[in-house]
């Protein structure tokens, strides 16, 4: 198996630290709204490069995180007059909501920044004992990054580049910097912020250091794979690197991994140019399994373009494959028993050539492009060759195969039950009496339930509306 290490810029082969087992980790989304399309691409990728590894027998420990104190989260929270903390509990909740829906595993663990200050804080003090990091006197800690060899590995950036890049003049609130290069550990608090107590100042964690020390708890010093997208490279993936080998002393991954950038229409999505879609924006419009269908459609590290065109492309893809074990689901409860023909026997050897045409494409950097290509090969040969003469030992074999390779891509192929426009207002009915007895998390339930059916609801001042996904 090889992969595409940034570290390195090549294509390696797959060698892990431990024979039979991947440790991999993935930085999660900063939890102060509801997670767009953009952040769905590397949660959808590095899903099914765990779902692949997972297929091919290794046993996966896989860590995403939620970034849950943050500027924009604090910036909210003032806005609504709440704690920090309920902005991140609820974008989490509905965070995990859309990886649902996305047919995403949960992670072995999700751990949250907050969580984990103590580990920050013990971790900071490592750096600082080793000559590596440092407080300014109003209690900010920096890293000292001229103190570590090799930083800009990762980024291919070295320092003197990275110096000549800066202005003269300090920017303020940092002029205890003792170098323009070096980035925060911990910062102190200001008006209206959340903190903790530490050594230094009562403050907050620095962003890069969080990842740090929840791949190190739950993973170990060395991991396998360390994955995200392309924009994190530079500064948080190197900072990673730096803080984690000069604390542990250890290389800290040996793959990096990273998807390339999601555009709308050809441009990048931003607010302003209205353009920028959530998960739940495309629910609306979409089953979910199409938005992972088109996500897979293209290689993970190059740039992918979102459009309605090539949804709908997708759309249609995806039925194409439906369509094809609906049949051939109709087709097992008529079929005779007994033993494979001569001519099946020949004909599932040919989809056997298709299951290692699969995987050579996702040996090959996870080319799900190619591998979705190979289904539809198989797709086509089960449209071609799977009738009422067949025996039910072929048609289970070519069902059961096509549903375990799009199992590794995560794409269901049972089709949804269709859901009753009396069986959605039973169910709205009975969520709006639990919410009038203040029984809230069965009324979330049936929203979740719901959503599991493809039922989205809008709460409104007339009441509840819904429409099918």
């Amino acid at each position: 198996m090889k992969i595409f290490n940034t570290l390195s810029r090549r294509k390696e082969e797959f060698v892990p630290l431990t024979p039979g087992e991947v440790k991999m980790y993935v930085c999660g989304p900063t939890v102060y709204n509801l997670p767009h399309i953009g952040n769905a691409r590397p949660m959808i990728m590095f899903d099914t490069v765990r779902r692949y590894f997972e297929y091919k027998g290794y046993k996966v420990s896989f860590v995403s995180n939620f970034t849950d104190v943050d500027d924009k989260i604090i910036k909210k929270a003032n806005e609504e007059g709440v704690d920090a903390s309920v902005i991140s509990e609820r974008y989490i909740k509905e965070c995990k909501k859309d990886m649902k829906a996305m047919n995403i595993e949960p992670a072995t663990v999700h751990p949250q920044a907050t969580q984990e200050i103590q580990g920050m804080i013990d971790m900071i003090q490592t750096l600082i004992d080793k000559g590596h990091a440092y407080a300014a006197e109003d209690g900010t800690v920096y890293f000292k990054t001229g103190s570590f060899e090799e930083y800009g590995k990762l980024s291919h950036k070295n320092l003197d580049e990275l110096q000549s890049g800066f202005r003269e003049i300090k920017v303020t609130g940092e002029e205890g910097k003792e170098d323009p290069n070096d980035f925060v550990l911990w910062k102190p608090k200001k008006e209206g912020e959340p903190y903790w107590e530490s050594p230094w100042c009562q403050g907050r964690p620095g962003w890069h250091i969080e990842c740090s020390v929840m791949a190190k708890r739950y993973l170990g010093d060395s991991i396998d794979i360390h994955a995200g997208g392309e924009d994190l490279i530079f500064p948080h993936h190197e900072n990673e690197i730096a803080q984690s080998e000069c604390a542990n002393g250890k290389p800290f991954a040996a793959y990096w991994m990273h998807n390339g950038f999601l555009n709308i229409d050809n441009k990048k999505m931003s607010k302003s140019l209205g353009n920028f879609f959530t998960i739940r924006d495309i629910a609306e419009k979409y089953d979910l399994q199409v938005l992972r269908f088109f996500m897979l459609s293209a290689h993970y590290r190059s740039p992918l373009n979102f459009s309605a065109e090539l949804m709908e492309a997708s759309k249609n893809g995806l039925e194409r494959i439906l369509t094809c074990m609906d049949k051939l689901k109709e087709l097992e409860t008529k079929a005779e028993g007994g033993q494979l023909t001569a001519e099946e026997t020949q004909r599932m050897a040919q989809a056997d050539k298709l299951r290692e045409k699969f995987e050579a494409a996702m040996e090959d950097d996870f080319n799900t492009a190619d591998a979705v290509s190979a289904v539809f090969e198989l797709v086509k040969l089960a449209n071609s060759t799977a009738d009422n003469s067949g025996t039910e030992a072929y048609v289970a074999g070519l069902r059961a195969l096509i549903a375990r390779l799009c199992g590794v891509l995560g794409i269901i192929t049972e089709r949804r039950i269709e859901v009753l426009d009396e069986e959605v207002e039973a169910m709205i009915a009975a969520r709006q009496q639990a919410r009038k007895e203040k029984n809230f998390a069965l009324a979330d339930e049936i929203r979740g339930k719901l959503l599991d059916m493809g039922i989205v609801l809008e709460d409104t001042r007339e009441g509840v509306k819904w429409k099918r996904a």
